[in-house]
Formats: C-alpha cells, structure tokens, sequence
C-alpha cells in the first residue's frame, strides 16, 4: 500500500504554543498579501493541548503581538499575577528573598494560566483562519529531497501488531510535501534530533542542558486560595549541588485550584535521586504541608525542560527546508521558568521568514529554507532576553554549589548581563552520574496517601493511554547494558529518573540474576530517559498517534 500524500506550503510539526503561532502568523500575512496558502499543523496528542504540560506563568507580549484584541476573543488568561513570592527552604523553615522589579522572578504583568487550555484556543482561532490541523497523527519521519533539502514528513502506520504484522484496522500513514517544514516538537523532539544531526545544526553549541518538570493540580479549601498568587522556592528538599526548585500558582477558576510543581537539573550527580520522590517530598514541608490539608489532587504530568539557554541554542536555527522554533530550538529563560512567549515569537519571526522565502523569486534548493529567520530572532528580545541571563544556570556549578550559585547570579542579573563572560554548562546530563557505590543511598519517607502519593497512583492521574497491541516505542539498542552498566555501577537508575514507572528491574526466569522490563503503556512522552540514561541506549521514537498522557489543559 503506498502513502496518500498531500502537496502544501508550510507543515508545522507539532501543535504548541510556537506551532499553532506559527500558523496563525502565516495566514495573517498570506491574508495581507491577498495570497491563498495552504497551512497544515500535525499533532500527535488525540486532541489540540492534550500533551501540553507547564507551570504555568504566561507573558503576554508575543500574544499582545499576534492577536492583540485576543481579552475580546475570550483567550482563556483569567488570572494576572496578584502577588509574588520567592523563598529559600530550609529543613525546616522558611526564608524570605526579595524580588526587585524588572528581575527575571518578578511577574507583574504575566498570567497564571493553564498552557493547555491557550493552546486550544490558538488551535481554535487558527482552523478559523483556514490552518489544516490533524490531531492524532504523529509525526515519525523526515523527507528529503533528492538534494538533500527536507521536503516534509511522514506520519506513522497505524494498526500495526506487536509483531509487527497489519491488524484489520491497518492503515498507512500520510506523506505531507511542503515548501518548507517548522519543527516545533518541543524539548527533545524526535524528528529535531534528526535533523540536527543531518545539517550540524549544533557544531560549536554547548549541549543541551535539561530538567524534569513534575507537576500536580490541586482543588483546596475556599479560606486557602489566593487566585494570582505566585509562590517559588528552592533550597530543601534537594542539596546544595542540585539544581531544582519548586512552583505553587493559584488559578482563578470556578472551583479553587492550584497547579504545584517541582524542577530538578537532570545534570544530578547521586544516581539514588528520584525527582518524583524529591517532589513528593517537598509537599511534607512544615512550610508548605497546610495549603494541601483537606485538598484534593485531580491531575498529574511531568515533561523534560530545556535549561541550556543562550550557550546551546543551535549555531543554524534554519537549514535547507525548514526551521525550528521553540523549545526544538532551546528557547526558555531558566530562571523566569518560561518559555511560551519565546515559543509564540519564534513561531511567528519563522512564519514571516517562510513567507518571504516561498515568495522570493529563486531558491538555491528545492526546500525552501527561511534564510531570514535567524536574523529576525536575533533582533528580537528572545534572543536578547536569553543573553542576559546565560550566566544564571551555570553560576550554580561551583564549589559552593547554591550559595555561591545565588551570589554568582545575583551579581549576573544586577549586571543585566554585561560581565565580558559566558560560563560553560559542563558534563552532558547523561556524564553526570557518580557511581553508587560513591554516593549515599537516599531513604524516601512511605507516601500518606494525603499529601504524599505512589508513583502508579499518580500515573493513574495523567489519563496515559496505549494501544497494548502495537510495536514497542521504547526500547534498548542493547539488551546487556541495563544489568551489565546501568544496574552493576548505579544501582538501576532509570527505576528512579521516570517519573512514570516505565523502568523496572525484575527477577529474569531465563537465566541470570536481574533483566530490565519496560513498561512502555506507563509512559508519559516526558523524554526523561532519553536524556538522562548513562549510556543512551534507550531509544524513543513515537507510538501511534492519539497515545500518550491526556493532561487536558493540565
């Protein structure tokens, strides 16, 4: 069976904050211009914002920009920010750090909302516009033309076995051939990993740095909730040379809600470390346990973050054929904790560099590659926003760790970024592990079933669902390194890094001691594993379209 295909001008891989910006931005200009384009957005959440997850704190500048009567057009941000709060948590207590105006923790101005329910809207106010958007197709291939340029994407079979042979409800996947392609996947994304590596997107970049988000929604009691309260903290539970912190946003919604959360650096260095447990942890605090008495949780979702910042931007944002955009490009201020405005701009600057590209008179391949569109993010204040706090995140890989990480940048944002510097990120995450036999194993306290949850109850929380009968999306380029590596010098550390109980060490009834068993139906698409895993041997690639978590606007 051969693959339908469908000749457009733009795909837009991925159906986010930057790609539904992108495809809005593109019909605005081809509507200017009195041009008839075709725009088609492939997502593989079953539905528009099912797999988006964040904080999350929105600045409102990118959408002022792209749809400025957008309060008239009902966008869902009902909660501007009332109050801010930054602390440094001891075992025990609590103390208090200013927040200066016009510092990166100062939200005055920005929205407590949740990202999924935006995302929807702008998926709405897109098809309205004309955007193709096909929900449940996952994007799983790369096209290239004979010359190499890319000439779109390939969306995967589906109805396919375990076995790997045709069900009754097989059926190919679609070929979308496009001038050119916008890849806006996300943190991680697996067909961005391809083409960076085909057009050495990142030579001469620092690599990637990344954490893990986990974050919970809570329904509290009336007396507590303080809708556009913002809470921040960092310091207990994690040590001093771990990276993290967590979040606490009050949204003002018809029932009082909260969504609370918790980021650990995946550059970690003790492989006992679980940032579900640490997370879990957190809510017991003295100073933090009364807000979740009497509460109830209603939803759960973790999701990888990018926090390399300026250093591991791509040297090429644009290649021949397409761009990136958002978080495939790395574009999220670390200690603002956003990136969604960033993703709307760049979304928007690659549209009207795609628009210009098609419409110009000649192209030097047969993709058409947005040549401006680096310029445009360069002029931009993503790009100016990012340089100034490039010395934020790596100023905590010191001897002191947090407290000379605090000082270092402090002095970096009173500088606003002018020291003649740039620190480096160090060790890949992957590199950073010790070994076990190194480090002091970490006893978590048993969950209350209160305040404190198991990691499978909380699954139960993310609505995750695959199709059991299909190919596996995880698995090992070699069977042996789990036990042989992974198990023998850190004691199994992909067991604690999920944050979905994918990865479980088991008794092997064919021989040998211990086997590593993936349960890949747990999985919540959060690309942890394929970042953290010591030896990369973990290969992600995307399950039938529609699988997954169903956050819902979470």
């Amino acid at each position: 069976m051969e693959r339908c295909i469908e000749e457009v001008d733009i795909v837009i891989v991925g159906g986010g904050p930057a790609g539904m910006s992108a495809a809005i931005r593109a019909k605005q200009l081809a509507a200017e211009k009195d041009q008839e384009i075709r725009v088609c957005v492939v997502e593989k959440a079953a539905e528009v914002g099912g797999h988006i997850l964040s904080g999350a704190v929105v600045d409102p500048i990118s959408l002022n920009e792209l749809i400025p009567d957008w309060q008239e057009q009902g966008a869902p941000l009902n909660t501007p920010v009332s109050k801010d709060t930054f602390s440094f948590l001891t075992s025990s207590g609590r103390i208090s750090i200013p927040i200066f105006k016009g510092w990166p923790m100062d939200n005055h101005g920005n929205y407590v909302v949740r990202l999924g329910h935006l995302v929807k809207w702008l998926g709405d106010q897109a098809e309205a516009m004309g955007v193709e958007i096909y929900p449940g197709c996952a994007a799983s291939e790369v096209l290239f033309h004979e010359d190499g340029s890319v000439k779109g994407i390939a969306t995967n079979d589906v109805g396919i076995a375990k076995s790997g042979a045709p069900k009754d409800t097989f059926a190919r996947g679609m070929e979308l051939h496009a001038k050119t392609t916008i890849f806006a996947e996300g943190c991680r994304g697996h067909l961005t990993k391809q083409v960076m590596q085909k057009f050495g997107l990142n030579e001469g970049s620092e690599p990637q740095a990344y954490g893990i988000g986990l974050k919970e929604v809570w329904e509290i009691a009336p007396e507590k909730h303080q809708p556009g309260l913002v809470e921040h903290t960092i310091g207990w539970p994690l040590d001093r040379f771990t990276y993290g912190g967590s979040f606490l946003y009050h949204l003002n919604e018809p029932t009082p809600t909260i969504a609370v959360g918790f980021v650990v650096g995946l550059n970690y260095k003790n492989p006992y470390l679980s940032p579900f447990q640490e997370f879990q942890r957190f809510k017991t605090h003295a100073k933090v346990r009364d807000i979740f008495e009497g509460a109830t949780r209603i939803a759960y979702g973790a999701r990888a973050i990018n926090e390399g910042g300026y250093q591991s931007l791509p040297q090429k944002l644009s290649f021949p054929g397409g761009c990136l955009v958002g978080c495939s490009a790395g574009f999220l201020n670390v200690p603002r904790i956003k990136g969604s405005h960033y993703a709307m701009k760049s979304g928007m600057l690659a549209a009207e560099s795609a628009l210009e590209a098609i419409n110009a008179d000649s192209q030097s391949t047969a993709g058409v590659e947005p040549t401006t569109y680096a310029d445009k993010i360069k002029d931009s204040f993503v790009w100016k926003d990012l340089y100034k706090v490039r010395n934020v995140h790596p100023s905590f890989h010191n001897p002191l760790g947090l407290y000379g990480g605090l000082v270092l940048s402090g002095f970096s944002i009173f500088m606003g970024g002018r020291e003649p510097w740039t620190l480096k990120h160090g060790p890949q995450d992957h590199e950073s592990l010790q070994l076990a036999s190194a480090c002091e194993p970490i006893v978590y306290p048993k969950p209350d079933g209160k305040v404190s949850f198991d990691l499978l109850s909380s699954v139960a929380l993310t609505g995750t669902n695959h199709e059991g009968d299909q190919p596996a999306h995880l698995t090992l380029k070699d069977d042996r390194i789990p036990v042989d590596h992974n198990l023998a010098l850190y004691e199994g550390p992909e067991q604690r890094f999920c944050p979905a109980g994918v990865y479980e060490y088991v008794p092997n009834e064919e021989g040998g001691n211990m086997k590593l068993q993936i349960n890949a139906q747990n999985c919540i698409h959060c690309k942890t594993c394929d970042i953290k895993d010591p030896k990369q041997n973990i290969n992600w690639v995307v399950p039938e379209g529609g699988g997954g978590p169903a956050y819902n606007g979470m």
